[in-house]
């Protein structure tokens, strides 16, 4: 058995019964687990061949950047040189970060890939008789799929049956136009996919209708898989890695500009005590010592270890960098139905001359042959039911179904009950009323006060409308033609009621206390959406509420004060939520929680996309986070874990770049000053090494109260002002430990600076990982503790050492320089500490409130 792109345009021309028995399938039973199972080990999986990454890729990738470039080039230099102690150290160097790089991104890799199995795309398949659903990876050739409106077709499909099918093959052919398919036989072999009428292909969309086809290619063998151009993920860009490129652009600029001066300085001042060589190495330490390299490794881990918390919480994370831009949303939007509301439906009220009737007909309406109802609306109509009507729909038959449409907001079936034909639609009152006749005015506005009356409870309703038609029009042509005519009869509306989740009132506080606005933009009734929004506090008054077609009609200015009055918009179509979306873009970091087919273009618009695990295939696949729990209130846990990895993540920016610029700027000048180096290479690499333990394990760290409590964005002016302000406080202390030491020897200068400025580095990391001051702030996580206290003995002990004298070159510091340079460090702590509280005082008297830092 094989499968190629010659096997599915053949099957074009094949018939159903000739390819099913090729493949060794019933059509009406499917293929049978063991065969099925059997399959998947000839086949292999479903999947198309993506790039996935070894350990040995992973580890050989540590070595493509800029850092490790410059550390191979000190290498070739001191190898070249002779220096082996150097060059030792060096790849000493290299290995930590290396091997420290490897295991953070291995790990991040796993858990990515974890995560991904909870969002892989599912397949409704028949087999041993029975429709399932599976993962769609598990398919194999002979399957039997069922296809149903917002699916996404899982493999090569030649199909069996369809009713009214629609498909969007854009992501195939590039054409956007809607393409009917059939399941006639071709009478001759198609070319391209455009010619293949009776066959659906993997990864093209479900835009209306249902259908049955057996599998025919699955994974790389599909038309889709072999077109290697189509196989590319287009990759999205969060906010977040945008912020994070601003800053290293920035970093390396300036990094770039001060050693080209230093070097042209040094060129022009000519001494004997320095040569050429050595002055290579020690600028290219020196530019190593001042890159926040060890950067990948603390977002990586922060956003990994962030996406194993919210998994804990029924959150999976598709994109690790959505994380942090959950941090950032300012405006959350989503629908009511079943994130604020429980999406339990229960007849309340029913305006009917014939209640019986209407029940009925909005029953027929229905999936009323499927035994499980997983419609709200089916389950509660069916509860209406009563014994004997239960029993007569047994013998009820559908002979055409309309699926809901959003731009008509109803949907229409026609059945055959008791010899008679039905064309019954339901949908929105509004929309069905305006298909029926009605006897008068005064009976429309009757049925308006009633519907406005049941909204103002927050009650949803559904109107229903029906004409007989003649036994002679078995024709589903026939069925459309009627289904756009107004001379339905006014069945009546049923209200139902939606009650509201115990937890929404608590979720909506916790939005408001973190910063966020939660906005509802749902389809259903002004007065239903003001109820709820009203009943939740989201509005203080249930009228405040704009309609999709008011946001239309007003120019873009007034669109923009809408936005700014409005929490709540009703009767909203898809194109006016997608607008809505992109014009709150503008100004605001938005979250958008969706869930149909429909929603899929403002899940794409949006800056964070999140949906629920029942979501159309296409929504899925255009979001970032999918919620396994339907509940708000885990987007808002979601929204604080973003923010503490942000704010731990900004810990080590600004900690590394206020630390490594000071000594760097310090370092360089004083290069100039002396006719030694002030600092050896292999001692500035060790600082940074040193320095760079502790603020590794920043992710671990514990965030105060006050961080979460707005909305944060990279911003790299307000990073680097607070930064360079401490880096000056950082230069001024190492020039004094400069000038106490340099007139003594290189050896005793280039020892107690080496001192001061990882412990410098300490305490500063104390002092700017909280706002608040340092001790009333929360207690820093174990690792960073434990860390810090290492590094802090290490840096004092090893210069007493055998291996620190004959390795690094350092000489025993005396008792008295020892603690004159614990006094300068805690001095050094208090005036950082105080400029910090200063800084960040002024900071929020001058902005009320900040969310950049």
């Amino acid at each position: 058995m094989k499968q190629n792109n010659t096997d599915v345009f053949d099957s074009a021309i094949k018939s159903v019964s000739d390819i099913a028995s090729a493949l060794g399938v019933t059509i009406k039973r499917g293929l049978d687990k063991k065969t099925a199972a059997a399959r998947i080990e000839i086949f292999g999986s479903n999947t198309l061949t993506l790039k996935e990454f070894s350990g040995w890729h992973i580890f050989f990738r540590q070595f493509k950047s800029a850092f490790v470039y410059l550390l191979l080039s000190a290498l070739a230099i001191t190898l070249a040189l002779g220096q082996w102690i150097d060059s030792l150290m060096i790849l000493l160097f290299l290995a930590i970060n290396t091997c420290l790089g490897f295991y953070q991104e291995y790990s991040s890799e796993k858990t990515a890939k974890l995560l991904k199995k909870y969002a892989l795309p599912r397949a409704c398949i028949l087999r041993d008789g029975l429709v399932e659903q599976i993962t769609a990876d598990r398919l194999v050739p002979g399957d039997v799929v069922v296809l149903k409106t917002g699916d996404k077709v899982p493999a090569d499909l030649r199909l069996i049956e369809q009713e009214d099918l629609v498909i969007d093959e854009t992501v195939l052919t590039g054409e956007s136009a809607p393409v009917f398919k059939k399941t006639d036989l071709l009478p001759t072999k198609p070319s391209s996919p455009t010619e293949a009428d009776n066959i659906v292909f993997s990864g093209t969309d479900v835009r209306k209708g249902e259908a049955r086809g057996i599998v025919i290619a699955t994974g790389g063998n599909t038309v889709f898989g072999k077109i290697a151009a189509l196989t590319a993920e287009s990759r999205k860009v969060s906010d977040f890695e945008k912020g994070i490129s601003r800053f290293s652009k920035f970093v390396l600029k300036l990094i770039g500009i001060t050693l080209l001066v230093v070097l042209i300085a040094h060129l022009l001042i000519s001494r004997d005590g320095v040569n050429f060589f050595d002055l290579i190495v020690f600028s290219v330490a020196l530019t190593v010592s001042v890159i926040p390299e060890a950067l990948p490794l603390v977002t990586t881990f922060s956003l990994a270890r962030g996406a194993r918390h919210l998994a804990k919480k029924k959150v999976i994370v598709k994109r690790l960098s959505a994380i942090e831009d959950l941090g950032a949303i300012e405006v959350l939007c989503s629908d009511k139905t079943g994130t604020l509301t429980e999406n339990k439906l229960a007849v309340a009220n029913i305006y009917s001359e014939t209640r019986e009737k209407t029940i009925w007909f909005a029953n027929l309406a229905s999936a009323f042959e499927s035994q499980e109802k997983t419609e709200p609306f089916d389950a509660a109509l069916d509860h209406g039911l009563s014994a004997e009507q239960k029993k007569k729909l047994e013998g009820v038959i559908k002979l055409f179904e309309e699926p809901f449409d959003p731009q008509t907001r109803k949907n229409a079936v026609v059945i055959q009950d008791s010899g008679k034909i039905f064309l019954i639609i339901r949908g929105a009152p509004e929309a069905v009323l305006s298909s029926c006749v009605l006897p008068d005015h005064n009976t429309k506005r009757t049925i308006d006060e009633w519907i406005s009356q049941e909204g103002k409870y927050g009650h949803r309703t559904l109107g229903i409308g029906y004409k007989e038609l003649s036994s002679q029009s078995k024709n589903n042509d026939v069925y459309r033609e009627e289904m756009n005519k107004k001379d339905f009869y006014f069945s009546g509306i049923i209200s139902f009621l939606d009650p509201i989740k115990k937890s929404s009132l608590h979720t909506v506080m916790r939005a408001k206390s973190l910063g966020v606005r939660i906005m509802i933009i749902t389809g259903d009734r002004p007065e239903v959406a003001g109820a709820v929004a009203h009943e939740i506090k989201l509005i203080d008054s249930s009228d405040k509420v704009l309609t999709g077609e008011q946001w239309r009609n007003a120019d873009p200015k007034k669109q923009h004060e809408y936005l700014e009055q409005y929490s709540v918009f009703a009767r909203v179509s898809p194109e006016e939520k997608c607008a809505i979306i992109e014009t709150l873009r503008e100004k605001y970091m938005t979250g958008f929680l969706g869930e149909g087919i429909n929603d899929a273009p403002s899940l794409k618009a949006a800056g964070v996309s999140i949906v629920v695990d029942s979501a159309s295939d296409i929504a899925r696949e255009a979001s970032d986070i999918i919620l396994l729990k339907k509940n708000l209130g885990v987007i808002i846990d979601g929204i604080q874990e973003g923010r503490q990895v942000f704010a731990n993540t900004t810990k080590y920016i600004k900690s590394t770049l206020a630390s490594n610029f000071g000594n760097f700027f310090a370092v360089a000048t004083a290069s100039l000053m002396i006719d030694f180096l002030p600092m050896l290479p292999i001692q500035i690499l060790l600082v940074n090494l040193l320095s760079d333990t502790p603020m590794i394990s920043i992710s671990t760290d514990t965030v105060d109260a006050r961080e979460l409590k707005s909305p944060k964005k990279y911003q790299v002016k307000d990073i680097v002002i607070i930064a360079m302000i401490l880096g000056l406080i950082s230069t001024i202390f190492d020039f004094i430990f400069f000038g106490l030491y340099y007139r003594l020897s290189p050896a005793v200068l280039q020892t107690n600076w080496f001192i001061g400025s990882i412990l410098t580095e300490l305490v500063l990391l104390f002092s700017i990982r909280t706002r608040s001051p340092f001790w009333k702030s929360t207690l820093p996580s174990h690792p960073i503790i434990v860390l810090s206290l290492a590094t802090f003995a290490v840096t004092i002990l090893l210069p007493f050492s055998d291996f620190g004298k004959t390795i690094f070159h350092f000489t025993p510091p005396t008792m008295q320089q020892l603690s004159l340079i614990l006094s300068l460090v805690a001095l050094y702590f208090v005036i950082s500490e105080t400029i910090k509280l200063l800084y960040y005082k002024n900071m929020n008297h001058g902005n009320g409130k900040t969310n950049a830092i």
